[in-house]
């Protein structure tokens, strides 16, 4: 059974121009499920819509529809549930610069989430429990970590500090932000395979959302491919990244370094015009489509085209009649 639900998610947000008021669907109708010991990577460009439902499954952003169940109940809204909800669901941010108060030491930053969730703890508990998050996430010895400010520690020092706070709590299910790329790079590897072991030890479900479909192909079992607002393909890491079919899983794979070492793909220059007007209930992706065709001004629904690879593209009509 799935450790985490999110069925049909949606965030508007209102903005005020010249001329009047318009609503900007961020994110779109999203749905995926997250299962304990696992990873899911969602992958997308910038202003696909990532972030914004990260915050909402981080209870950071108020979703304007759709729900989010933990163990097949629904999350509820009041003080108390919110709480205990985010002591089953984390996030590591995309900016261990930002996500540190550079007023506090190492030792503040851990031990707040375990005073709000561990109920009380007398001070050689609490500073026990500090000096053991600091060991999991490798920053040993501790007690030459537990004083120092942010700005004395590297960025990959930093990061593995935010991941010991969200590990503080105990949690059931990770959000990973972008979580190395703001890191050097001779460090982010480390941090990926630290949240890999994690994942292992603590049987942690885990969202890594990224733009780098190499990580994604190895530190998860499964990839969601987003695109204004809307997951557009998703299936087994190796599937869906290795034989993309939806066109624009085609081009993130064809703008980057080939994955498979074989079969590069390549996609015709993208139209002068990519803007599809807000709230238009066609594929979002057709203005920039090279296979565009009338029947794209309706929203595809998602076409299965094989051993549990969805994609939501017309040109894969034709493999749900095959399969009926």
């Amino acid at each position: 059974m799935s450790t985490f639900e999110v069925r049909d998610l949606v965030k508007e947000f209102r903005l005020h121009e010249r001329g009047g008021r318009r609503r900007l669907r961020a994110v779109d109708g999203v749905s995926f499920d997250l299962s304990a010991g696992s990873t899911v990577a969602l992958v997308g460009e910038s202003g696909s819509g990532k972030s914004t439902l990260a915050r909402m499954l981080a209870r950071l952003l108020p979703p304007s529809s759709g729900e989010v169940r933990v163990d097949g109940r629904a999350v509820g809204t009041g003080r108390r549930a919110t709480r205990g909800y985010r002591g089953d669901v984390q996030m590591v941010f995309q900016d261990p610069f930002a996500s540190l108060n550079p007023f506090h030491t190492v030792g503040h930053h851990l031990s707040r989430p375990l005073r709000l969730h561990s109920g009380r703890l007398s001070s050689s508990e609490l500073n026990e429990r500090v000096e053991r998050l600091l060991e999991r996430v490798a920053l040993v010895p501790p007690e030459r970590v537990i004083g120092k400010q942010p700005h004395e520690l590297s960025g990959g020092q930093r990061q593995r500090v935010a991941i010991a706070r969200a590990l503080a709590p105990g949690p059931r299910v990770l959000l990973a932000d972008e979580p190395v790329s703001m890191l050097d790079v001779s460090v982010r590897l480390d941090i990926l395979n630290l949240m890999d072991r994690l994942k292992a030890e603590e049987d942690l479900a885990v969202l890594y959302i990224t733009h780098d479909l190499a990580t994604a192909r190895h530190f998860s079992e499964r990839v969601l491919v987003m695109y204004r607002g809307q997951v557009v393909e998703r299936g087994d890491s190796d599937e869906v990244i290795l034989r993309p079919r939806h066109p624009y899983t085609r081009l993130l794979r064809s703008a980057a370094p080939d994955p498979g070492g074989s079969d590069p793909l390549t996609v015709p220059a993208e139209p002068a015009s990519t803007e599809v007007p807000d709230g238009d209930q066609g594929c979002p992706f057709r203005a920039r489509c090279p296979h565009a065709m009338p029947v794209c001004s309706r929203r595809p629904p998602e076409f299965p085209v094989g051993g549990g690879h969805l994609t939501s593209c017309w040109l894969y009509e034709s493999s749900t009649e095959e399969n009926t």
